[in-house]
């Protein structure tokens, strides 16, 4: 019998897959890896699974724009 998922937290920030990362940016997954790669977008291993914060795109996003 498996564990219900519960809701995240109200301070919880919200974590992405690489799949929605390259859906925002109308790029490839692999793209989105390359950038993982490179260091230019800090991605967390959740168990066998890559996820990036809210957090850290908007860092990569800044860093993007030149801001």
């Amino acid at each position: 019998m498996s564990t219900p998922r519960q809701p995240p937290s109200p301070g919880a920030k919200p974590f992405y897959s690489l799949a929605d990362v390259a859906d925002r940016y109308d790029v490839s997954v692999r793209t989105v890896r390359r950038w993982v790669d490179a260091g230019e977008l800090v991605a967390h291993r959740l168990g066998r699974q890559l996820r990036i914060s809210a957090e850290d795109l908007g860092t990569f996003e800044k860093l993007r724009r030149g801001v």
